[in-house]
C-alpha cells in the first residue's frame, strides 16, 4: 500500500490513527499542502481533488476519503475492529462517525477556511479558489462550542462515543476537538467527561502516529 500523507493537516491524521491502530506501516509519501504540491501536475494524476489523504491499495484502487479508507482497512484488516462487533454497533460507530464529520468536522473547517489569512481563496479544499466569506467563520466557530457541549453531554453518560470501547467515532471526533486549536478553542474546564476522554486518546500510541 502507498499512503499519501501531510504531516500537519487533520484529515491525513484520522486515517494514520487508523493505521496505527491496526498496526499497519504502509509506504509514506508526505504531500506539503502549504507549498501547494498537493496541485502538483504529479499529484493530481493521483488524485484530480488535489485532498489527501490518499491510500493506493495493494490492488491499486485508489482511496480518497477517509471513509472509504477506513471501511477498505477495516474489511482488509478486520483484527482490531474498528467499526463495530455485529451489525447495531457498526451502525452506531457510523452514526457517531456522522455526527462528528457533520457537527464537529464542518464546522471546524468552516472557521478557519473563512477565518484565516492563510486561507486567503482557500475556503474549499481542492483546486478551485474559493473565496472566503467571514460571516462563515463566526458561525463555524458558535457550532463548535455547541458540538463540544454534544460530546461532553454524551459522554457523561457513555465511556466512549459509539460503543463501550475505542471506535472509529472517538477517533474522528478527537481528531476534530484536538484540531481545534487552530481557530484557538478548547473544551471548557467544566467539560470534564470531554476533557477526560481527550486525554484517555491522547495517551493511545495511534494519537502520536
Amino acid at each position: 500500500m502507498i499512503f499519501y500523507d501531510c504531516a500537519t493537516a487533520p484529515s491525513p491524521r484520522r486515517a494514520r490513527m487508523v493505521l496505527a491502530e491496526k498496526g499497519l506501516t504502509p509506504e509514506v509519501r508526505q504531500i506539503d499542502l502549504r507549498a501547494g504540491e498537493n496541485l502538483s501536475p504529479a499529484f493530481l494524476a493521483v488524485n484530480p481533488r488535489g485532498t489527501v489523504p490518499v491510500l493506493v491499495t495493494d490492488e491499486g484502487t485508489v482511496l480518497t476519503e477517509n471513509l472509504g479508507i477506513a471501511a477498505y482497512l477495516e474489511a482488509r484488516f478486520p483484527q482490531v475492529p474498528l467499526l463495530g462487533r455485529n451489525p447495531d454497533e457498526t451502525g452506531l460507530v457510523w452514526m457517531w462517525t456522522a455526527i462528528a464529520e457533520q457537527q464537529g468536522g464542518a464546522p471546524m473547517a468552516e472557521a478557519l477556511r473563512n477565518g484565516s489569512p492563510a486561507m486567503k481563496d482557500r475556503a474549499l479544499p481542492g483546486p478551485v479558489p474559493y473565496a472566503q466569506i467571514p460571516e462563515l467563520a463566526e458561525r463555524g466557530r458558535a457550532r463548535v462550542a455547541r458540538f463540544f457541549d454534544l460530546l461532553d453531554d454524551r459522554l457523561r453518560h457513555s465511556p466512549w462515543l459509539a460503543l463501550d470501547a475505542f471506535s472509529l467515532a472517538d477517533l474522528t471526533a478527537y481528531v476534530f476537538v484536538d484540531y481545534c486549536r487552530v481557530i484557538r478553542m478548547r473544551p471548557a474546564d467544566g467539560q470534564a467527561a470531554l476533557r477526560d476522554w481527550m486525554a484517555r486518546i491522547a495517551a493511545r500510541p495511534s494519537a502520536q502516529a
